[in-house]
Order: C-alpha cells, then sequence, then structure tokens
C-alpha cells in the first residue's frame, strides 16, 4: 500500500464520514463551548474501507519503534489500535492491542487494562480526536500507573487547542495524522471542486 495515497483516501473519508463545518459556531462541544467544524471520527474508524488504511498509516508510525503493544482509552483508540495490530500481524511482526476501560471492572479480576501487556512493556497510547488531550493523558496515566512504558502518543486528528501542548508536558511525544487546519482546507476545497 502506497503511503501517500492512503493517507490521501483516509482523509477523503474523514471529510465525508466525520467532519461538519458551518461558518457560524452551531456545533456544541463535550467543554461546552461552539465550534463551527465538529468532527467525530467513529464513523470513519468503524468503516472497514477506513480501517485497513488506518492500521496501515499507524503501522509506518510506529513500525521503526521499539514497541510491544499499542492501546489507548476505549472507546475512541480501539479500533486504531486494533487495526494497526492487524496491520503488524500482516507485516510479520506482532504489535499487542491493548484496551484501557474508563472505569475497573467490578467484578473478575477487576482489571482497568484488557489486552496482552505486562509491566515493562513498551507501549503507544492512540486515539481519535484530540482536543485538549484529556483522555489521552488518563490513557497515559493509568497505562504508567500500571507500569508500562509509553513509547509515543499518536491521533488521528488534532484539533490544534493545546492538547499537543497538554500531552507533550507528561513528556510524550505526540503526533497526528490531521490536523485541523488539514481538515478544513480539504473541506473547503471539495466544496469549491463541487461548485465548479
Amino acid at each position: 500500500m502506497n503511503i501517500d495515497d492512503a493517507r490521501k483516501e483516509l482523509l477523503q473519508i474523514i471529510i465525508e464520514r466525520s467532519f461538519k463545518y458551518n461558518e457560524k459556531p452551531v456545533f456544541k462541544l463535550t467543554s461546552g463551548k461552539t465550534s463551527n467544524y465538529y468532527i467525530n471520527c467513529k464513523a470513519t474508524t468503524l468503516n472497514p474501507a477506513s480501517m485497513l488504511l488506518i492500521g496501515h498509516l499507524i503501522y509506518e508510525k510506529i513500525r521503526q519503534l521499539d514497541v510491544n503493544a499499542i492501546g489507548g482509552l476505549t472507546h475512541g483508540a480501539d479500533p486504531i489500535a486494533f487495526s494497526t495490530a492487524m496491520v503488524s500481524a500482516m507485516k510479520g511482526r506482532n504489535i499487542q492491542a491493548f484496551v484501557i476501560r474508563k472505569e475497573a471492572k467490578s467484578h473478575g479480576l477487576m482489571k482497568l487494562i484488557e489486552g496482552n501487556v505486562s509491566e515493562g512493556d513498551k507501549v503507544v497510547i492512540v486515539d481519535d480526536v484530540v482536543t485538549t488531550g484529556g483522555s489521552t493523558i488518563q490513557a497515559i496515566d493509568r497505562a504508567r500507573e500500571h507500569k508500562l512504558e509509553i513509547v509515543k502518543a499518536i491521533a488521528l486528528v488534532d484539533r490544534q487547542e493545546g492538547g499537543r501542548e497538554n500531552i507533550e508536558k507528561k513528556d510524550v511525544v505526540f503526533e497526528s495524522l490531521y490536523t485541523r487546519d488539514e481538515l478544513i482546507e480539504a473541506y473547503k476545497n471539495k466544496i469549491k471542486q463541487v461548485i465548479h
């Protein structure tokens, strides 16, 4: 799979399935603020064609790293981690996937982290959209409590609202596949093409 082509194709899927834009700030965010754009990546990350692209693109970002596993806070991180783990197996390398629960199970082993990860494992934390970085930081903190070593954090989309800086304050290298600015530009280009 050509990575540049995969990146362009995934960007178009995000614009079609997950990105809403309005000249006026009409979208209410979790923070209570309103915005003129809204990103809901679930429609992209849970799409089979997107999963394959995501798996290849994230794997490409971590293949040179010494990592045992990939995961993050459920539910945003799950399809990204699963896709990447699957692509790693296709490439002959078994990077395990793991899930960090929002709350520990109240029965059985009462685990907070599910998957084949052990103390001392080197991991990548993933998320779908980073705004302030809250859920990514929660995942980082929980992973560290379980003695996992965080090598990097990766998001599909960085909304460029302080999340990168907040994550980097935790001494974690952060990168994203796309930024808010890229999404807005791609959206506006698509609208221009439709008009012309």
